[in-house]
């Protein structure tokens, strides 16, 4: 397994280290889990594409984590009152059409790229939950202003890419 596939898998098994942390009150633990977890995302797909290390477990698995991670944060969030459930539902109805309509494309042959407004959203996502999850150890309105706007950021990113994703790739639909 190369390096961008190793710190994809980093990713994932971060994944319940933050989620026992955000559940045991560690914030600051829960934080540092979250930002460094997101940071691999950055460096993977960077490592990846300079030394020609992309491989189709990166393409397939890079994505998948970062799912993984950021709607465990927004499911724990919502449990904990910090988010509506609606939030969550929106950008899970995303996410299952977009991987119905990849999962359709893959059985024809078609490879659907992802396009950038998606990797906008999923940024927008990261930072929403890290400043969310700051809210948990500062007390500030300034904090909750900034963790709101980019919550609803990434909540009109995700609708928005979702539309490209479905209008760009109608033809998934057609002769079905």
């Amino acid at each position: 397994m190369n390096l961008p596939n190793k710190l994809t898998m980093a990713r994932v098994l971060a994944v319940p280290l933050f989620v026992l942390a955000f559940i045991e009150k560690h914030f600051w633990i829960a934080i540092l889990l979250f930002c460094l977890a997101s940071l691999t995302d950055l460096l993977d797909g960077k490592i990846a594409r300079s030394r020609g290390l992309v491989t189709n477990f990166g393409k397939i698995m890079d994505p998948l984590a970062d799912k993984i991670l950021v709607y465990s944060a927004f499911a724990l969030m919502v449990e904990n009152g910090m988010i509506p459930a609606w939030i969550l539902i929106i950008i899970l109805a995303r996410e299952f059409t977009v991987s119905g309509m990849r999962t359709v494309a893959a059985s024809d042959g078609l490879v659907i790229a992802a396009a950038k407004s998606g990797k906008i959203k999923t940024v927008l996502q990261m930072i929403a939950v890290i400043t969310l999850l700051f809210l948990n150890v500062i007390s500030s309105t300034i904090i909750t202003i900034i963790a709101y706007i980019f919550l609803y950021a990434s909540l009109i990113m995700t609708v928005y890419s979702g539309f490209e994703y479905i209008i760009k790739n109608r033809k998934v639909f057609k002769n079905k």
